[in-house]
């Protein structure tokens, strides 16, 4: 009996995650990114994670090195454009925070992270490897987009859209009106 108390303490202790399971808490992710503008990566990443978890955050943050394109209020509503009535998906913003405190603020117990190439996977381990030093109880999952995704950045996206390239597969329909519009200024 001592053996199976310790059992499960042990993984209490060490997982969060796994607390969530055992007590029925609900299974919160996060899902940061600036998303400025999502793509349909992006929204196959959240699809995805909705099916593994009770609620999914997206947490836009604001990038120091980059300036964008679109509001928060504007990225929030692609987002809702594509999950309408999706009532486990919620939206915040965040900014000059470290991404673990955040995620204990707003109670996710996962980062959900995409990975589209290995070039994308150096970073994301050093930043992981990060994360869990500053805060173990906090688990990071990789999710890759479907591999028609794979390439796609709103980085690529804006600058194809920018020189009058199709990037009508690339983004949601709402995207792409607004980035029709922000280039035919």
């Amino acid at each position: 009996m001592i053996c199976l108390y310790r059992f499960f303490q042990g993984l209490i202790r060490s997982n969060t995650f796994l607390l969530g399971v055992f007590l029925k808490m609900d299974n919160i992710a996060i899902y940061p990114g600036t998303f400025d503008p999502p793509t349909n990566g992006h929204i196959d990443l959240v699809k995805r994670s909705l099916r593994m978890f009770d609620k999914v955050i997206v947490a836009m943050s604001v990038n120091p090195t980059k300036t964008p394109m679109f509001s928060f209020d504007e990225r929030k509503q692609f987002f809702m454009d594509e999950f309408q009535n999706e009532e486990r998906l919620s939206f915040v913003s965040f900014d000059k925070e470290l991404l673990v405190s955040f995620s204990k603020k707003v109670g996710a117990q996962v980062i959900i992270r995409g990975l589209r190439a290995v070039s994308d996977f150096d970073y994301e381990l050093q930043m992981t490897l990060m994360n869990r030093y500053l805060d173990e109880s906090v688990e990071t999952i990789f999710l890759m987009p479907i591999q028609e995704y794979s390439f796609l950045s709103s980085s690529i996206v804006k600058e194809v859209a920018s020189l009058g390239g199709d990037v009508s597969s690339m983004v949601p329909s709402s995207v792409l009106s607004s980035l029709k519009e922000q280039f035919n200024k």
